[in-house]
């Protein structure tokens, strides 16, 4: 099968899915078109998923991967606080693989945008010996109000949303739901946020960083997911729930959310688990 025909194929199957008024053009031309609002700021993300590091072939169906590989991006612009708009999805495959696991693969990825009203507006074919996908995703918030990891201030408390060490438990098997509810709930509301992808010790770590802080956490209030170890809340990866920081009294919208700990004055980054040091040993690609 030609790469025209694939295209075509995928047009086929991306015209039954969402349509975003704010695209002007999509898949078809060199570039997509998008006329934002005059009011708002745009967020983009970007995220690899290879095979053989997230994924195998006997481990995941095609739409498993098409799923997952969404997934991430807009567990991204949930963080944000922002409304998914559209995605941009680049695609390399074997030339051994059958045309029905490039559609499977696009069926789940459009499954997944048809429920949170994203748009695929285009992306890119290619061959290698192994699979790569590179998602790339646009969300929408008003201006000034997206949520970043840099506002988090000593005393505020900071929460996570469901429990964490249901993906580690689950050897990584367990399927993404990007909280894109709940982070539009919690925009301007909080001080700082950011999505649980690598671990809490780790991903805490990073946003304790950026918003120059140090955190302490209390072992028995964090909240593990059943038959779940507290090693793998604290480092295990992959939850994707939302990490975020508020101030003491504010109001938090109804959702289920575990305050673990407060934000602290002192060395950036550092993080204290029951007033022992906690290592940020969770998934880093170049440790």
């Amino acid at each position: 099968m030609r790469e025209t025909e694939i295209v075509q194929r995928i047009r086929d199957l991306a015209g039954s899915a969402h349509r975003n008024h704010s695209i002007l053009k999509g898949i078809g031309d060199d570039c997509a078109i998008l006329r934002p609002g005059p009011n708002e700021d745009l967020v983009f993300t970007t995220d690899f998923i290879l095979q053989d590091r997230h994924f195998t072939l006997d481990t995941h169906k095609p739409s498993q991967i098409g799923h997952k590989a969404l997934a991430r991006g807009l567990s991204d612009l949930a963080a944000m606080g922002s409304d998914p708009v559209f995605c941009l999805v680049s695609l390399a495959v074997p030339q051994t693989l059958p045309p029905r696991w490039i559609d499977a693969f696009y069926k789940g990825l459009l499954t997944l945008a048809n429920k949170h009203k994203v748009s695929l507006a285009g992306g890119d074919l290619s061959q290698f010996e192994k699979i790569i996908v590179d998602v790339m995703c646009c969300g929408r918030v008003s201006r000034g109000k997206a949520i970043l990891r840099s506002g988090a201030k000593p005393g505020d408390r900071i929460f996570v949303t469901g429990n964490l060490g249901a993906a580690a438990r689950s050897r990584w098997m367990r399927k993404i739901e990007p909280r894109i509810m709940e982070g539009r709930a919690l925009r301007g509301r909080v001080s700082a946020g950011m999505d649980l992808s690598d671990g809490l010790s780790l991903d805490l770590h990073r946003l304790c960083l950026e918003s120059g802080v140090s955190a302490v956490l209390e072992s028995g209030a964090i909240p593990i997911a059943h038959g779940a170890t507290l090693e793998q809340a604290l480092h295990g990866g992959e939850d994707y729930e939302l990490l975020f920081t508020a101030a003491p009294g504010t109001k938090l919208p109804d959702l289920s959310i575990s305050q673990i700990g407060i934000v602290t004055k002192g060395k950036p980054g550092e993080i204290m688990l029951d007033k022992i040091p906690l290592p940020p040993r969770g998934f880093d690609h170049f440790a």
